[in-house]
């Protein structure tokens, strides 16, 4: 075993130092040794630690003092204190103050080695993740986007073509796929990033306020029309409009747009005065626009017109091997936001999100994380902690078991295996805990069944 992480042990009695550095080298870690706390500050200083195991009570700085300092200075690095039972009341107050956990004397071995291997995992997600959105912005300046499939880093080259110019979009794909996140990267990586990128849902606006929306009206146009109102067009100017969900645009106003589109002047509704406008236009809709236009709902002139660039995003279901990547992202995001120390989801919980379908696609999902991140007890979510609805449905669909009649067993694990290894992307370490066995065992299976 190696690792990355550097561990920083320190103990004013050198043998307990020693031993408890020693438990740790045995396993792979990389130790450093203290054997006083002005020592153990000083190694702080240097920057070059990831975890610290402290004494609380030691003679010249305390493992509180250890523990504001490693905060101050290091603000990612974990703190574990080693403290007797007389100080636990005071270990508990340190954890609030941003300790990872607390040891009793004397050191239970095993336990001291599963704590920090809790804490390596932990810290390797948070670098993996930020690694992920580090390669991302370099390539395409597109924070937020998480994928790693063959999928998404399609439509992820398309996007940084494409920013740089002033091409009409069309973005369609299922609800919940990303289609405004899509649209928000496009405008932020364009020469327009500087103005506004304003978002309109065509399927939110009443049919009579729509085009007061889009284009603007004067004082009186209308009843309520109590003042000269600018539309989406104008507030745009130079910039970016999303108009999502375009499907649902009546065609009254299809016309209209389509003529701003072509002439790139907008009329205030109860005006006679053109406006000029310079704006980018990016649609949306969950609908088949083809369909449409064949029944009689979509302007076809109006869809060539928006149909300068395409961009499909396909279903969750469709990008499986991303599901566990969007999991520890929404899991650290959400633990963070509700102030929740949860880290961790076990391998169980883990199995039903990556099996289950996500009708609603990646919002699904995010909700799904922020929601058991809120109710969620422990610092390991658990199948327990899941929302009803989806354990209720992964339980009904056939494809999450991977079992059907009149195959033999040996047949049916092969092919649960295979499909483990689809979900997760082809990432053995992975697919290993999700069904629970050890990777060597998983290469043997892998081997037996012609699998590598």
């Amino acid at each position: 075993m190696t690792n990355r992480n550097v561990i920083l042990v320190i103990d004013d009695k050198e043998d307990h130092a020693n031993a408890t550095a020693e438990a740790l080298q045995k396993v792979g870690y990389k130790c450093l040794v203290a054997t006083s706390g002005r020592e153990g500050l000083r190694i702080i200083e240097t920057g070059n630690v990831d975890i610290v195991i402290t004494d609380l009570i030691m003679h010249d700085v305390d493992g509180l003092q250890i523990l504001k300092s490693t905060k101050e200075r290091l603000p990612e690095a974990e703190v574990v204190l080693i403290t007797g039972y007389g100080t636990v009341e005071t270990a508990v107050d340190a954890m609030q103050k941003g300790a990872a956990t607390y040891l009793l004397k004397p050191i239970n071995i095993n336990h001291l080695r599963a704590e920090v291997n809790k804490l390596v995992e932990k810290q390797g997600l948070i670098r993996s993740n930020r690694e992920l959105h580090k390669q991302l912005d370099e390539k395409f300046g597109m924070s937020g986007i998480i994928g790693n499939s063959t999928k998404m880093q399609k439509i992820l080259n398309i996007v940084n073509q494409i920013s740089g110019t002033s091409a009409t979009v069309l973005i369609t794909g299922e609800s919940g796929t990303g289609k405004e996140l899509i649209s928000k990267i496009i405008h932020n990586n364009s020469p327009r990033r500087n103005n506004s990128l304003v978002i309109l849902n065509a399927a939110a606006i009443p049919e009579n306020l729509l085009e007061s929306e889009l284009f603007g009206h004067e004082k009186g146009a209308f009843t309520g029309a109590l003042y000269q109102r600018k539309g989406k067009f104008e507030y745009a100017h130079h910039g970016t409009l999303f108009l999502d969900e375009i499907g649902d645009m009546p065609l009254s106003t299809q016309v209209k747009l389509l003529r701003v589109i072509e002439d790139g002047v907008i009329t205030r509704v109860g005006s006679n005065e053109s406006v000029e406008v310079d704006v980018r236009l990016i649609a949306a809709t969950n609908q088949d626009l083809e369909k449409l236009i064949k029944e009689g709902k979509f302007r076809e002139d109006l869809y060539f017109r928006l149909n300068v660039v395409s961009i499909k995003l396909p279903p969750l279901r469709e990008r499986k091997e991303d599901v566990p990547l969007l999991i520890d992202a929404f899991l650290h995001e959400f633990s963070r936001t509700h102030n929740k120390g949860i880290s961790y989801i076990s391998s169980e919980a883990r199995k039903i999100l990556c099996n289950y379908a996500w009708p609603g696609n990646v919002r699904e999902l995010k909700n799904c994380i922020e929601s058991m991140i809120v109710v969620g007890m422990k610092n390991t979510l658990d199948v327990e902690d899941m929302p009803e609805h989806i354990l209720q449905r992964s339980e009904k669909d056939p494809a999450f078991h991977g079992l059907v009649s009149g195959i033999t067993i040996e047949e049916a694990e092969r092919e649960l295996i295979k499909n483990t290894l689809a979900t997760v992307g082809g990432n053995r370490e992975e697919a290993a805990k999700m069904l629970g066995i050890g990777e060597r065992t998983l290469y043997r299976k892998l081997d037996r069944y012609g699998l590598k």
